[in-house]
């Protein structure tokens, strides 16, 4: 097998609290995060010669600057293997949007390469080398959603109901280390008990995110938007990770689908039903 084709999910945080400052710069979490059905495609091809990325994005980078080009080195690295690989990118998930498109767009290079080079690296090695491109690199190996702690690639799989969300996309990038930077403590962490009922309970009743409050504080706007995200009946309605992009749960396909019609109608704004991954 010389190519094979990938879909990488976008993913929502449905919890995500701020638990302590790191030395490092980082921030200790505790987040549970969906994979959901919307998805880049990842084409990669072995060939001669170097790594080289082609994506349908004209304003991403195509080199170094690209988490999976990184990737794609990092593994080279890990395994001691020296190879030629051609990456295609077809973009579906918005970028720089809370919606892990590019940690995900890694995983899936990791992935893809172990398979398409007979798996020198175990899980665990694989897991390694995602945990050094980003903290929401491990989560995209898995396959199911997963309770995060540690700065969130500490995984547990955990087991969710079978939802559906509608995706609100104010079309403005958020910087992540900026918004982090607007957190003011103290951090306060929930127990393990605590967290252990709370995913006993419905999502929509347990829905937080710490760093919702710093985008809504620079970009206010997003707040008539998640109104509007309730006026279409969604059982709960959150920011995913830094933002922009906003979110809101509903219980079946249909209500879904004609949620994200009328608010792209309403709105103009980019809109996706979407189904969360088991």
């Amino acid at each position: 097998m010389d190519s094979l084709l990938l879909r990488c999910p976008a993913k929502v945080n449905l919890y995500l609290k701020v638990v302590g400052r790191r030395p490092d710069g980082y921030h200790d979490l505790i987040t549970v995060m969906q994979a959901l059905t919307l998805a880049d495609e990842l084409t990669i091809t072995r060939q001669g010669g170097d790594i080289h990325l082609e994506c349908d994005r004209l304003d991403l980078p195509l080199d170094e600057g690209n988490l999976a080009v990184r990737a794609a080195r990092a593994f080279q690295e890990a395994s001691g293997q020296r190879f030629g690989v051609h990456l295609r990118l077809a973009k579906h998930i918005p970028v720089a949007a809370g919606l892990g498109g590019g940690s995900s767009d890694a995983a899936g290079v990791l992935r893809g390469l172990n398979r398409l080079l007979n798996a020198p690296l175990s899980f665990s090695q694989l897991t390694a080398v995602a945990r050094r491109l980003g903290a929401d690199v491990p989560f995209f190996l898995l396959d199911g959603p997963a309770l995060g702690q540690g700065i969130g690639d500490l995984l547990t799989p955990i087991t969710l109901p079978p939802l559906w969300y509608v995706l609100l996309n104010p079309g403005f990038a958020v910087a992540t280390a900026a918004v982090y930077a607007g957190l003011q403590p103290p951090f306060a962490a929930p127990s393990q008990t605590q967290v252990e009922e709370m995913l006993q309970a419905p999502p929509a009743t347990w829905l937080h995110n710490d760093l919702e409050v710093v985008t809504l504080r620079q970009h206010p706007e997003l707040t008539a938007y998640k109104e509007a995200l309730r006026q279409q009946g969604a059982q709960g309605v959150l920011m995913s990770g830094s933002g922009p992009t906003l979110f809101g749960i509903f219980a079946d396909e249909v209500s879904a689908v004609q949620a994200a019609s009328r608010l792209r109608a309403d709105t103009g704004l980019w809109t996706a039903a979407v189904r969360g991954l088991p």
